[in-house]
């Protein structure tokens, strides 16, 4: 049996689809290959559309979903031309266009079966709604995995995703791994730039670094009670949007907009530190993946924001680049499902317990 796996993901930002080749046995987890594949503006514009409601939206989530089938087949595409055997499966997240645990369900656009029509492949998708059956949030899923890969005997370390939204897995010392969702990651972020400079993100966080935060603004945005809810907890564009952000910034009339751009970013940075101070005490450590691990001003920020006392790097320094970590941790995810293996983490998501999640979507 092929030990070779395809983990896809297209995450919060929109920009488009991270692929890994990875190679999961007994023998532990490897990297083989990577891919990007950009969404069509079309379909990056269609949905975000779709993340609020919309006329038709029935119609217009099934052609999406046709639309980004195809995308992640040219992604599995340049991943297999790179394989060096068969792969067992692909697994692939889908786009979340609704995150509402509270209600009983959340939503990623896909359709599987076309994917697994178009590479001939095993498909395995639909990962979160096992969890949320269960009492679960559906989210973060990746702690589990981040626990499988990163975890190590005797240092308390944190992971810490930033992609549109953000969210920590705790690794104690002593074997136990907490997570959650902090808030806002990069969705903030990108959308103030989008706005005003019609760029799809930050680069470097080198316009935020132009600007001053704006204390009170930035007390204003942590004052959101999301950020005191306990965990489990999770969120996304429904809560995080920019409407939501207009209305605080309503409070804020003439703020210049490099300085809102300082304080956005300071708010990821923020709400991330104070999680970590609270919940991993004894962290010595937070290595940082997705997009926001190449942004340095955000990186600087936290580092103070944790008070300089706590080491902030990269997954690279873990042996994982930063931006193959959630298409990594789906491809484990799938060669769980097909071992019959619990994929998520009832501490993290508030699950009844452990679940087989995901679903199989035959060549």
């Amino acid at each position: 049996m092929s030990t070779l796996y395809i983990g896809l993901m297209s995450g919060t930002s929109l920009d488009g689809v991270d692929g890994v080749l990875a190679d999961i046995s007994a023998a532990g987890i490897q990297t083989l290959a990577a891919a990007f594949t950009p969404f069509p503006e079309a379909l990056r514009a269609e949905l975000l559309a779709l993340q609020a409601p919309t006329p038709n939206e029935i119609e217009r989530e099934a052609l999406a979903a046709n639309g980004l089938a195809r995308v992640y087949a040219d992604c599995v595409r340049s991943l297999v031309a790179q394989a060096p055997g068969p792969i067992r499966a692909v697994a692939v997240h889908g786009q979340t266009i609704r995150h509402r645990p509270e209600l009983g369900f959340t939503r990623q656009t896909n359709n599987p079966a076309l994917l697994a029509e178009l590479c001939r492949i095993d498909v395995v998708a639909d990962f979160r709604a096992r969890d949320v059956a269960a009492g679960g949030q559906g989210a973060p899923l990746v702690p589990a995995f981040h626990q499988a890969l990163f975890w190590h005997a005797g240092e308390e370390r944190v992971l810490l995703n930033v992609g549109g939204i953000a969210n920590i897995s705790i690794l104690r010392a002593d074997g136990q791994v907490l997570g959650f969702d902090t808030g806002p990651g990069n969705v903030l972020m990108d959308g103030w730039i989008a706005r005003h400079q019609g760029a799809p993100f930050d680069r470097d966080g080198a316009w935020a670094a132009t600007g001053q935060v704006q204390p009170a603004l930035l007390q204003r945005l942590l004052s959101e009670p999301y950020f005191a809810q306990p965990a489990p907890k999770s969120t996304g564009r429904d809560l995080f949007h920019m409407d939501w952000l207009d209305a605080m910034l309503a409070h804020a009339p003439g703020a210049d907009p490099a300085d809102v751009m300082a304080t956005l970013t300071a708010l990821t940075a923020h709400s991330v530190a104070r999680d970590i101070r609270q919940q991993a005490p004894h962290c010595e450590a937070v290595y940082v993946c997705g997009g926001g691990a190449y942004n340095p001003t955000l990186l600087g920020m936290l580092e103070q924001a944790l008070g300089g006392q706590i080491r902030v790097a990269s997954t690279a320094a873990l042996g994982v680049a930063p931006n193959r970590v959630e298409a990594l941790a789906f491809a484990w995810l799938g060669q769980r499902f097909l071992a019959r293996l619990p994929g998520n983490a009832p501490a993290v998501t508030g699950a009844a317990g452990p679940r087989l999640l995901g679903a199989l979507y035959p060549a």
